[in-house]
């Protein structure tokens, strides 16, 4: 019975400091990375490696949701619910996202 508390503690304590989840898919594997509410596209790159906010080009999102409800990444986009963001994109809790980025191998000369 306490343990059926857990999953309502977390979402209540993420609240309370302003904190929410995105996830990033491969073929092998799954990730969730947390970042503060109301954190843009780039910032939220930068939560994965800083090498990915300094390159940042572009977001492709889908929300949780639509991928639940719809079963298939090839799915979500044939309904049109797959975007590509920009810089300004604020993160949504549940997103979705493959990070497009570039940082040039040029070192300083």
């Amino acid at each position: 019975m306490c343990c059926s508390m857990i999953p309502k503690i977390i979402k209540t304590g993420f609240s309370a400091i302003h904190l929410i989840y995105f996830f990033t898919a491969g073929p092998d594997e799954v990730k969730c990375w947390q970042i503060r509410r109301q954190t843009k596209a780039p910032q939220a790159a930068g939560a994965i490696h800083t090498d990915f906010e300094r390159g940042f080009i572009c977001a492709e999102v889908m929300k949780f949701e639509d991928l639940k409800e719809l079963g298939s990444e090839s799915a979500v986009k044939a309904a049109g619910k797959y975007r590509q963001e920009g810089k300004t994109y604020v993160v949504q809790d549940g997103d979705i996202i493959f990070f497009k980025f570039n940082v040039s191998g040029g070192g300083k000369k």
